[in-house]
């Protein structure tokens, strides 16, 4: 696959300059380009290792000087980093999944695939599914009975789709990804000690043993249009309602989103993030990496967690959060710069007692 800057420029809506007629088959660091790749220089930091390498076109800034860089050709962007998204999609090959439906795929008669839809070896499709056009299915998925996906959407090897579930249109689920299993729900026949521990803040009362009763899930999962699910992620059906996420959210891999949970729209959950049980998030939310938030919450539009962040209280429209428990970043700054001082404030306490005591002595 192979493209002259001039076609990238045109597609991208960006300027080019210089030889618009320079063919590239790849993208590459500065210092590691070819002559037919296309160096990314995204910020001057990047462009002085321009030189090291042999690229002849490449990705700037708006206004870059790129004949003083010693290169034929430049594609401009005033965002250079979000030219790479319509860039990276031109270029990349895909998970080179064989097209067609593979002799070993085992699909229920009552299974309805639109056209154009491609099934890998060894998956299984249940009953009453229906397969958006365009759909690329690799090898060894499964997606349970009378479970809907949207047209394009892109499953690689090993996802696990539950019965039931509803998913829109170009969604991309990476592998080992298990969506709609069931949720974590059990109860005690009496009050338990975790619910009295939770009620007290942490006197869990009289202890008796008592056996977990299990609460089925009745709900599916609900994923709206251009969402995109990570490695080995999952989401679990909710008890009576759905679980449900917005349209163009993205989970990073390995998160846990528990259920009964909403997520609202364009919300970006980072790697190992937790949201437990009956928790809602609303639109355009971002959780760092291993972010934890606790069960039956609200998180208000534009929040944003910093990574290792444990959300156990209800967070506002628009705040930034860090910290164990999560208090406003400025504040979280604040306590951890006190907190280093502590050993200097003890040794001047110390101190200070010191002179009381000898002026006591003195008296």
């Amino acid at each position: 696959m192979s493209h002259t800057i001039g076609e990238i420029a045109g597609a991208l809506g960006l300027k080019v300059a210089g030889d618009a007629s320079i063919r590239i088959t790849a993208v590459a660091e500065p210092a590691d380009a070819r002559p037919e790749d296309l160096a990314l220089a995204m910020k001057p930091d990047f462009a002085a290792d321009i030189g090291k390498g042999q690229a002849r076109a490449a990705m700037l800034w708006e206004d870059a000087d790129w004949q003083a860089m010693g290169l034929q050709g430049a594609v401009l962007a005033a965002r250079p980093r979000h030219a790479l998204s319509g860039l990276s999609s031109m270029l990349d090959p895909g998970p080179g999944f064989a097209p067609g439906i593979h002799p070993t795929a085992c699909i229920d008669e009552t299974a309805v695939l639109g056209a154009d839809v491609s099934v890998g070896p060894f998956t299984v499709i249940g009953r009453n599914v229906k397969i958006g056009a365009g759909s690329v299915i690799g090898p060894q998925c499964h997606i349970g009975d009378s479970s809907v996906l949207g047209e394009r959407a892109e499953l690689r090897d090993g996802v696990r789709i539950g019965a039931r579930v509803i998913i829109g249109a170009r969604f991309i689920c990476q592998s080992g990804a298990i969506i709609g299993g069931d949720g974590f729900s059990f109860v005690t026949p009496e009050q338990s000690a975790v619910e009295r521990a939770r009620g007290t803040l942490g006197d869990q009362g009289e202890i008796a043993a008592q056996p977990w009763a299990r609460i089925h899930s009745l709900g599916a999962v609900n994923i709206g249009d251009d969402c995109e699910v990570g490695a080995n992620s999952c989401i679990d059906r909710g008890t009576v309602r759905d679980t449900r996420v917005g349209n163009g959210t993205k989970l990073d891999n390995l998160v846990q989103v528990g259920h009964n949970v909403v997520i609202g729209d364009h919300c970006l959950l980072c790697a190992q993030v937790g949201v437990a049980g009956s928790t809602r998030l609303g639109n355009h939310v971002v959780l760092g990496g291993q972010t934890g938030v606790g069960d039956n919450l609200f998180i208000g539009d534009n929040v944003i967690t910093g990574g290792g962040t444990k959300v156990l209280a209800n967070v506002p429209t628009g705040r930034v959060m860090l910290g164990y428990p999560a208090v406003q970043m400025q504040k979280h700054i604040e306590i951890y710069k006190a907190m280093r001082r502590l050993p200097r404030l003890f040794r001047d306490v110390a101190a200070l007692q010191k002179l009381v005591s000898k002026h006591d002595q003195n008296g």
